[in-house]
């Protein structure tokens, strides 16, 4: 199963993973948005291994959790700013700093979308400058399966935002598996990282 994508990306081919190059965000702080489509496929609803997603909201907070501590171990070079910690600097501007968890950052996931509309391109432009960065990762979209050789399969599609610009830089879908959801969500954003 692939992360869910619009009705237009499904009429063309997934696209391949595609590496991010760190090299360029050396030094930098990047703000990565809070997880907001998380969907299993049906056949894997029932699964056991799909028990701890079950409940919406705490494996929100799970996938965050995992993407930022894989991006952080593997990607040391950048600065990266998790969903939690902007969830702690928006609510210190209250009004002016929109929710990072409720802007609609999961329309990204569309493969057309290269310029990013409003409003979310300036709740992305606040987001950024609070975190005082440029660059936004966006985390669009994961799906979860059972591959048909057995292990867990995690789909992401991942969106990296020019927020001063709302230029969508780099997208990829990137493919995990493992024993767990957990391990192969942590496979899916190892893949698009450097050794």
């Amino acid at each position: 199963m692939r992360a869910p994508d619009s009705e237009a990306s499904a009429q063309s081919p997934p696209k391949e993973t595609t590496g991010l190059y760190v090299a360029a965000l050396a030094g930098q702080q990047v703000a990565i948005l809070p997880l907001t489509m998380l969907v299993a496929d049906p056949a894997f609803e029932e699964d056991s291994a799909w028990a701890p997603w079950r409940d919406r909201a705490p494996a929100l907070r799970r996938a965050d959790s995992i993407v930022a501590g894989v991006l952080e171990t593997r990607a040391p070079e950048v600065t990266w700013v998790g969903a939690a910690e902007l969830r702690k600097r928006a609510r210190r501007a209250p009004g002016m700093i929109p929710n990072p968890d409720d802007m609609g950052q999961a329309m990204l996931r569309g493969p057309k979308i290269q310029e990013v509309p409003d409003p979310l391109r300036s709740s992305l432009r606040k987001l950024a400058a609070i975190a005082d960065g440029r660059m936004v990762l966006v985390p669009a979209a994961v799906g979860f399966s059972r591959d048909s050789s057995g292990p867990v399969r995690a789909d992401l599609t991942l969106v990296m935002v020019d927020a001063r610009g709302g230029r969508v830089i780099w997208r990829s879908i990137a493919h995990g598996l493992g024993p767990s959801t957990d391990a192969a969500l942590k496979q899916a954003v190892a893949v698009i990282l450097p050794e």
